[in-house]
């Protein structure tokens, strides 16, 4: 089981830039595909974006695409959200989660799917 530790959260003005990452420990990084959640206050955990373990495919949530873009690099066992023209709305904390199923990334995942997971970053966003 992966190990993962979320960082680079922050206070950001609106229509800022701010970029999370999250760091993997163990030895197989690149078989894991990984995704990234979130969950503000009073509501419930969501699928912000996902990426498969050799970063060839991604999939967004629709209220992200466009201004998030998640990436990794397998060498460091890093996984990135550069987030974008961030809204107040995107205030939340932010988790990174690592999954051993096969995706199509034609679809949002379930949270079920996703085994591991970091202790969140939070991101607040001022208006």
């Amino acid at each position: 089981q992966v190990q993962l530790v979320e960082s680079g959260g922050g206070l950001v003005q609106a229509g800022g830039s701010l970029r999370l990452s999250c760091a993997a420990s163990g030895r197989t990084f690149s078989g894991y595909a990984m995704g990234w959640f979130r969950q503000a206050p009073g509501k419930e955990r969501e699928f912000v974006a996902m990426i498969s373990g050799s970063g060839g495919y991604t999939y967004y949530a629709d209220s992200v695409k466009g201004r998030f873009t998640i990436s990794r690099d397998n060498a460091k066992k890093t996984v990135y959200l550069q987030m974008s023209i961030l809204k107040p709305e995107d205030t939340a904390v932010y988790y990174c989660a690592a999954s051993w199923r096969r995706f199509y990334y034609t679809s949002p995942p379930s949270l079920s799917d996703f085994g591991s997971w970091g202790q969140g970053t939070q991101v607040t966003i001022s208006s």
